[in-house]
Order: C-alpha cells, then structure tokens, then sequence
C-alpha cells in the first residue's frame, strides 16, 4: 500500500505544481522531482505480486495501470526537455486513478504465457501508451489552433510549445506508436495460435482497422502535408477503434462474460 500511497500523492502534486505553474505562464521544472517519485513508486507497486505469483498480471485494471504508467514516462521524459510537461496536467491524474484502481481490485494470478506471447502483450502496451500520449497531443493541438483562430491568448497557451513544434511532436509520437502497434500485430500474427478460441477476432479486426487509419494519417502528412484538424480527426478516430480493441475487448471478456 505505501507505494501506492507515494505514487498518487506524487502524480498529484506534480499535477498541482504544473497547475500552478500553468497560471502564470511559466510551469518551470519543480513538478518533474515528483513526477519521477511517482513514476518509481508506481513501476514498484506490482512487483512483489508478480514475483510471488510467477508472472505478469495483465487483467483489465492492471493493463491499465502499466499503460498509464507508460502515458506518464513518456511524458516525463518529453516534458523534462521542453515544454509539453503541462500534459501532466492531465496524465498524472489519470494515472494516480489506474494505479489506485488496480490496487483495490487486487492482482489476479496471471495468464500462463510463454515468452513469445510476453513480448506481444509488452509491446501492445507500449503502443497503446504511446499512442494515447499522441491522443492528447492532438487535443492540445486542437485547442491551441482554436484558441489562436480566436483571438484568445491565456497563460494555459503561453505554457504551450508553439504550434508548428507540438505538430511535429504529434505526428513523431503517432509514428513512434505505429511502428509499436505494427511490431505488435506482426508478432500477434506470428504467436498467437487460435484466435477464435481465444475470442480476439473483434479485437484483431479493429486493431488493424486503428493501425490502417494511423497508417492512412501518416501517408497523408508525408504525401499532402496533412495538418490542423484533419490530422486531430483521424489521431482521435484511429485511438478510439484502438480504445475498443484492446480495453473494450477486456471489458467485456473479463468484467461482463468473466473470462479470461
């Protein structure tokens, strides 16, 4: 409990720390000392039951927790470098939440996996994180591009990089999160043996059809110089049939149906 315990406090003071940081146009680097404390504190909660259980816990609340974990490193380590730490704001939050949520509904012995199967579910949380830190991304943008057609320059868009800049980070992190999410269909494809059986056909069906929009998305930036709200449309578009696949798909098979 005492991890849990610093990780939430920490995610939630270096939350009010880019708040206030935020308000005056400046959020400086006092959040990032937290951040990290929260970080560690949250990579160290799930430990002590994976060893004792012999494994990976991957159930609904703990994949969420270990994806939110993933939002948050990246966007310490893009944040510490520039000035997309207000993304924080929102992630820290998120994760404080995921972790609190994991640890009340316990760790659940794990699934027996092999090593192929392992390096399939890590690297679609790697994706899934990824791609959701380019979700939000694309929300700032999206605001950012209102706010400047408005007229309406406030200290939450000073705090902001400039516009060309977070579109560039948007669209390095989507190709960062497609070539994760196509390495983790490639080794779906490669070690996952039924997928009937094991009732992953709706999931594989709209992974792919998220990978085919990032990929569109991509295409159409590098072709037609795709940018502005189309860009956000198909960012969203693409993580919501992401969304569907991997946390719809184990909402329903393990908290509805009760299966594994």
């Amino acid at each position: 409990m005492i991890p849990v315990l610093i990780a939430v406090v920490s995610y939630l003071l270096a939350s009010s720390l880019l708040v206030a940081g935020i308000r005056r146009g400046r959020p400086g680097r006092a959040w990032l000392w937290p951040a990290c404390a929260g970080l560690l504190a949250h990579a160290i909660e799930p430990l002590p039951a994976w060893r004792a259980q012999g494994g990976v816990d991957m159930h609904f609340y703990a994949a969420l927790s270990l994806v939110t974990l993933g939002m948050a490193l990246l966007t310490t380590a893009v944040g510490a470098r520039g000035r997309l730490g207000s993304l924080g704001v929102v992630v820290y939050p998120i994760a404080a939440l995921a972790l609190l949520g994991s640890h009340l509904q316990g760790h659940r012995p794990p699934e027996p996996l092999d090593w192929r199967l392992q390096l399939h579910a890590w690297l679609a949380l790697l994706a899934y994180a990824t791609l959701a830190v380019a979700a939000l991304l694309a929300v700032m943008l999206w605001l950012q591009e209102r706010a400047l057609s408005r007229r309406e320059i406030q200290g939450w868009l000073r705090a902001l990089p400039p516009l060309v800049e977070l579109e560039i980070l948007l669209f390095r992190t989507i190709a960062t999160g497609f070539v994760l999410l196509s390495a983790t269909l490639l080794t779906g494809v490669l070690f996952v043996e039924d997928l009937l059986a094991q009732h992953l056909v709706h999931k594989t069906v709209l992974s792919l059809l998220s990978w085919l929009v990032f990929g569109v998305l991509l295409l159409g930036r590098w072709r037609f110089g795709w940018r502005g709200r189309k860009a956000v449309h198909w960012t969203l578009a693409a993580m919501a049939l992401l969304v569907l696949a991997f946390f719809g798909s184990k909402f329903v098979l393990e908290l509805v149906l009760q299966r594994a």
